[in-house]
């Protein structure tokens, strides 16, 4: 199974740049990673008038486009898919990151910035480690924002060598 870790924290707290510079830093160590990212609202990747907006508008429920260097699939639900659902679409990686999922039982980093101006999240459970620019739990592996390559070494001897977060 492939370790799925959920980067996790309230708007604005700074998920996305620190995920990005993790998702660098694993890459350059040569893991291969998936992130899947949570969005509360509809969404549309697809543009009208082209060829597979036209095949969804004909009627498919799910439209394909490949590429010699990418695949994306537009699949039709009646209901969110829950994230092990998603998760099975994916293969051939190493690691799958989250940008959101709190609710879910996965494990989970939390990003805290004071300068967002709200509390942290406060949820302990399945909480892994914490990025933040201030201590916030006793017992809990804490980081810095600006230091993907500490978290890296974390994610490597905690997860990717020792595989205690395999769903």
């Amino acid at each position: 199974m492939i370790p799925i870790i959920s980067v996790v924290g309230r708007s604005n707290s700074g998920k996305t740049t620190y995920l990005e510079k993790l998702i660098a830093e694993c890459k350059q160590r040569g893991y291969k990673v998936a992130v899947i990212k949570h969005h509360h609202q509809d969404f549309d990747i697809d543009k009208p008038g082209k060829d597979t907006w036209r095949h969804t508008e004909a009627g498919a429920d799910t439209v394909c486009l490949v590429s010699p260097h990418k695949m994306a699939m537009i699949k039709k639900s009646d209901q969110e898919l829950s994230l092990d659902e998603v998760v099975d679409f994916i293969d051939n990686v190493d690691i799958i990151f989250t940008e959101g999922y709190k609710q879910e039982t996965k494990c989970k980093i939390e990003v805290y910035r004071q300068a967002a101006g709200h509390a942290p999240l406060g949820v302990k459970r399945e909480l892994l480690a914490v990025v933040s620019d201030t201590f916030l739990y006793e017992g809990i592996p804490h980081f810095s924002l600006d230091d993907s390559v500490a978290m890296a070494d974390f994610l490597e001897a905690a997860i990717l060598k020792n595989e205690i977060a395999k769903a």
